[in-house]
């Protein structure tokens, strides 16, 4: 097979985010690691910024960042891009949320790089649990929201801020209900909250109030994430790409019907973070922001297909006395076993 054309970074367009921050619509992500070995995200990593990507979403506990940090240097060498030219994100584990700079300064180290532009609390929660894991694995030391000890961590955040350690700070898997507090406290607010969106699940009442509110909503499983763990698949759980809707759409543009799932989060005002090792995927998934732009109609009929239906329902984060996988999402618009 051919390698795919690459597509110049100046025509995937920059979202304006709070605090002068400009991020580019289309990311990669690099979560595989149960499907993937490090040294093959880190090589997805490699072809997709020689091929034009410039947005590359990291974490900690994906496990990767060590392997990717020998591509960055790789590619500094070359001349193939300059550090100012990448929008690299990372995040801080629920393990070490009594630990930021720590932390921070590790995933610094082994990305080989003086400073983030993006660093995220992965998870509201401190609750961990181990690499590969079923579903209903525990944590039993695992607690409920507490935001005085969010607020902590929070705070050390905005000090990696003062330091210079991150360019820019946010959320990641927040509710509404979580956010309000947050805003009410902080002294830096976040720039977005990473969280689930895909055709399926379009979050539009936690979607509404980030955008009133000037936070970007960056968006994972854009495409449904066919390959995420079993840990995180029930039986009822739909398949976006398999879609009527979306296939005919597809059809029309003459793309996979993953693609067309793409162009609908970017134009919906999202930044998808799609992943893929596999060239012919990712540079569809990044050419696409780029031409051929969904009609108004076809925005509107896909809109119509919100299921509700969210795939990473985070069971093994729960507390022992959580009744299930809805407390940890405030669907009522109350934190279950909220302590101030």
């Amino acid at each position: 097979m051919t390698s795919p054309l690459p597509v110049n970074p100046a025509l995937v367009p920059l979202v304006a985010c709070q605090h002068g921050a400009t991020i580019p619509v289309v990311g990669l992500g690099t979560f595989g690691s149960d499907n993937y070995t490090p040294d093959q995200v880190a090589s997805a990593v490699d072809q997709a910024i020689r091929l034009g990507y410039r947005h590359i979403d990291c974490a900690a506990v994906y496990g990767n960042e060590k392997e990717i940090g020998c591509v960055l240097k790789r590619l500094f060498e070359e001349g193939v891009v300059k550090r100012e030219d990448l929008w690299i994100t990372s995040k801080v584990w629920n393990n070490k949320h009594g630990a930021v700079r720590e932390a921070c300064l590790e995933s610094l180290a082994n990305l080989g790089l003086s400073y983030l532009d993006l660093y995220l609390v992965h998870w509201p929660f401190p609750n961990h649990h181990e690499k590969g894991v079923t579903v209903d694995s525990r944590d039993p030391h695992a607690v409920p929201y507490v935001h005085a000890r969010y607020l902590k961590t929070w705070a050390a955040m905005e000090a990696l801020v003062d330091d210079g350690l991150v360019r820019h700070i946010g959320t990641s898997n927040m509710t509404k209900a979580k956010m309000q507090l947050l805003l009410k406290d902080c002294r830096i607010r976040p720039i977005v909250n990473e969280m689930e969106m895909h055709p399926h699940f379009q979050q539009p009442e936690l979607f509404a109030y980030l955008t009133g509110e000037g936070i970007k909503a960056i968006g994972f499983c854009p495409i449904g994430s066919p390959g995420r763990p079993e840990r995180d698949k029930t039986p009822e759980d739909t398949v976006p790409i398999e879609d009527p809707v979306i296939v005919a759409i597809a059809q029309a543009h003459g793309v996979h019907p993953a693609v067309i799932c793409v162009k609908w989060a970017a134009q919906n005002g999202q930044i998808p973070i799609p992943f893929s090792v596999k060239p012919e995927k990712f540079m569809a998934n990044l050419r696409c922001v780029t031409e051929d732009p969904l009609t108004p109609a076809e925005m509107a009929a896909i809109k119509q297909l919100d299921k509700g239906n969210r795939f990473i329902k985070g069971q093994v984060f729960l507390w022992s006395e959580a009744k299930d996988w809805h407390d940890l999402w405030d669907e009522d618009g109350r934190i279950a076993g909220y302590e101030r």
